[in-house]
């Protein structure tokens, strides 16, 4: 088993194309977990949870599915429709020659929406990177800290904390303190006392992380075109050259409120498609070949039986804090992926019920595939 070091964290955090990266802190999050699960045990840690949220976020940062996603959206608008038939029939009027069928990729080149989906990748990928160098470093440190201890020790817990910095979120890491010495404590206990334990230390590196990764979330969330004007100019330039250079001194000006309309209504659902494909994918998780999450749903199942009634009184002040509809998973579906409290209400319910589920220690890429991406090339098939 590779035990993960901290100059390899920051080896990999320090690699320049996002791509590889990606690939490789997913692949190295899989190895702390399992290097975590032999100290503590086989419920999920923190790095569990990480392995497939990096995976998932490998698809955003490589921009995989989202141009046919959007395309089919785009093709199928109604608003898309009537603001084009608008454009080319006031166009028509004004003297443009529209040829009888515009190609698609013609318009879509005229939309640019790619410029958008690889916004919201490259803020994916600095997500991902900014967590990753961070709380991975900090779990590589925490292995290679304890892994020969025999028995919970609080004073040397506090040693390994006092190299976080004090105070709370993004800048402070005080609940990632929180989080090391209940994994700590954990690693010796037995039964329903370990489980919450576990628990515990996840939601707590969990609420922490959620705080960092606000911005990015949020950036990549709302992403769009750019304005009306700039996309009117682009549109015009790209398929009518000949009408935009003669038109533009003299006949353009007299119906530009029209068309600024015309366009800004254009531009309003384009964006608003582009919001739909970006959400669709940060809103999913994969978890197996087979289960996929749908983030905006209720979760299904139970919680398992030894988190069904929580004893620990700091694991109830969490869940307290942090799930505002207690005890039930009615509800855990997030409405707004960019809202923080909504957010974390779902990772709490789902971390309580995935947490026993051993197909989480499952390698995410194959024994080939691993090959490829260490040596710094992506590899082919399903990643």
């Amino acid at each position: 088993m590779i035990v993960p070091t901290v100059d390899e964290i920051e080896r990999i955090a320090r690699l320049g194309d996002p791509i590889i990266r990606n690939l490789q802190i997913t692949q190295c999050y899989h190895e702390i977990s399992q290097s975590v699960a032999v100290l503590s045990g086989y419920s999920a840690n923190w790095s569990t949870f990480a392995t497939w949220a990096s995976k998932q976020a490998g698809q955003t940062i490589r921009q995989e599915d989202l141009i046919r996603a959007f395309e089919e959206r785009f093709y199928l608008s109604a608003e898309v429709s009537a603001a084009l038939e608008d454009i080319a029939s006031h166009l028509k009027s004004i003297g443009a020659k529209l040829p009888a069928h515009v190609p698609s990729e013609a318009i879509l080149r005229a939309l640019n929406p790619t410029a958008a989906f690889k916004h919201a990748g490259d803020a994916v990928a600095r997500g991902n990177k900014k967590v990753f160098e961070e709380i991975g470093r900090e779990f590589a440190r925490f292995i290679d800290f304890f892994r020969d201890d025999a028995h919970f020790d609080r004073d040397k817990a506090a040693r390994f904390c006092a190299a976080l910095r004090p105070g709370e979120p993004p800048d402070g890491q005080r609940l990632l303190s929180e989080a090391f010495t209940t994994y700590c404590e954990a690693r010796f206990q037995t039964g329903k006392d370990k489980v919450e334990l576990m628990l515990l230390a996840n939601l707590s590196a969990g609420f922490h992380e959620q705080i960092r990764l606000q911005p990015e979330i949020a950036e990549a969330l709302n992403v769009s075109l750019g304005d009306a004007a700039a996309l009117k100019r682009n549109f015009l330039i790209l398929l009518l050259p000949d009408f935009y250079i003669r038109a533009r001194g003299d006949v353009l000006p007299d119906h530009r409120s029209y068309l600024d309309a015309v366009f800004a209504r254009l531009t309003r659902e384009v964006n608003r498609l582009i919001r739909q494909v970006i959400t669709d994918h940060l809103m999913a998780l994969h978890l197996s070949a087979t289960e996929v999450l749908r983030l905006g749903r209720d979760l299904p199942g139970t919680f398992p039986q030894a988190l069904k009634q929580i004893r620990n009184a700091r694991l109830r002040e969490m869940l307290a804090r942090v799930d505002v509809t207690p005890d039930s998973l009615n509800k855990s579906g997030a409405e707004d992926w960019a809202d923080f409290t909504d957010r974390m209400h779902f990772i709490a319910d789902f971390f309580r019920v995935y947490q026993e589920r051993q197909y989480l220690f499952d390698a995410p890429f194959t024994t080939q595939q691993v090959a490829l991406l260490k040596s710094g090339v992506r590899p082919v098939g399903r990643l």
